[in-house]
Parts: structure tokens; C-alpha cells; sequence
């Protein structure tokens, strides 16, 4: 990590370290599903486009506010949040699509994503 100096906000040293790396963590899979969703957006196609399009593009939005959330949070305790593609993609439990799966299949793959979040805040959540 890269701590600059001393964090002095009432959490030990190890406990700060803890709630970083869980924060790393949660930054990473919903960075992972931000791109998914917003890629989805751009090729979802059928009799659903619309629909679909929209709440793809309703998401991929709340999503990025929260990449930034998560990321200045880890700024506040001291730390660097990962700022490439690579360091996100090694921290990510999130597959990537391969290729452009159908309607149904984007939704289903999305659910699971949404899924992982949930269990990675999960994880997360007793050091914070």
C-alpha cells in the first residue's frame, strides 16, 4: 500500500490496512460490472432493446458514482485506489463476457455479477 504518512482516525494500523483491502475489493467487482453492464448497453438487440437499454444505462450510471465512492473512501484512509484496467481485472471476481451473449443471457449474467458485489461487500463489511 501507499501510505504516505501516519492515518490517525481512532482505527489501528491493521484494522485501516483491513478495510482498504476490502474496499479494494468492492471497487474492483463493481468496476468490473460497470464495464459488463455499460458494454451491454452498447449491444443489447432484440424485441427487449429498449427496455433493456435503458435500465442497462440506469445502472452502469450508479455504478460509476460508486466506483468513485469507493475509490476517494480508500483515499480518505491513506491509500491508493488501483487506477488500471489490469489492476482492477487482478482484484475482480467478475468473469468478463465473452463475446456478445443475447438479451437474456446479458441479464443473467448481470444478476450473478450483482450477486458477487453482495458477497464481496459482505466480506467485507465486519473490518469496516
Amino acid at each position: 500500500m501507499n501510505t504516505h504518512r501516519t492515518i490517525d482516525i481512532g482505527i489501528e494500523e491493521s484494522a485501516r490496512q483491513e478495510v482498504v483491502a476490502g474496499l479494494e475489493r468492492v471497487l474492483a467487482d463493481t468496476w468490473a460490472l460497470y464495464v459488463k453492464t455499460h458494454a451491454f448497453h452498447w449491444n443489447v438487440t432484440g424485441p427487449m432493446f429498449q427496455t433493456l437499454h435503458l435500465m442497462f444505462e440506469e445502472q452502469y450510471r450508479e455504478m460509476w458514482g460508486a466506483t468513485d465512492v469507493l475509490a476517494e473512501r480508500m483515499r480518505s484512509l491513506g491509500e491508493f485506489a488501483p487506477a488500471s484496467g489490469t489492476e482492477m481485472t487482478s482484484r475482480t471476481r467478475i468473469a468478463e463476457a465473452e463475446g456478445v451473449p443475447v438479451a437474456l443471457d446479458m441479464v443473467a449474467q448481470l444478476v450473478e455479477g450483482h450477486e458477487q458485489v453482495i458477497r464481496t461487500l459482505r466480506e467485507a463489511f465486519p473490518a469496516a
